[in-house]
């Protein structure tokens, strides 16, 4: 029997759904790990993110996304995983394409929990 792994995800943002092309990207770890010597590592703090292509609809919230700095949003993926990242706010440049329609965006935030 085979089991779903991929497909299209679902995104909120503050309990308004975007419409997503699938392409969602959240870390699995908060922090990165790199070994000095063998069985000697340091570990450095990671920023939690949740990035998202969304389509450019007529109703984007863009407002809210372009203001909001302690947003809840929650991503669904296909294979049943949740991401959760609370405190969040947009970072870098988004910007809407016309030629495919989609806005890419990162949101960083305080917390990314896996449910």
């Amino acid at each position: 029997m085979g089991q779903r792994a991929a497909g299209t995800c679902y995104v909120k943002v503050d309990g308004v759904q975007l419409t997503v092309n699938g392409n969602c990207e959240a870390p699995l770890s908060d922090v990165k790990r790199e070994s000095m010597v063998p069985g000697y590592f340091k570990e450095e703090d990671l920023v939690p993110y949740l990035k998202v292509a969304a389509v450019f609809t007529p109703d984007f919230p863009i407002k809210k996304l372009v203001s909001g700095t302690d947003m809840t949003i929650t991503c669904e993926f296909k294979n049943g995983k949740v991401y959760v990242l609370t405190g969040a706010y947009l970072v870098d440049e988004p910007s809407g394409k016309g030629e495919d329609g989609t806005v890419d965006l990162q949101f960083d935030g305080i917390k990314g929990v896996w449910q």
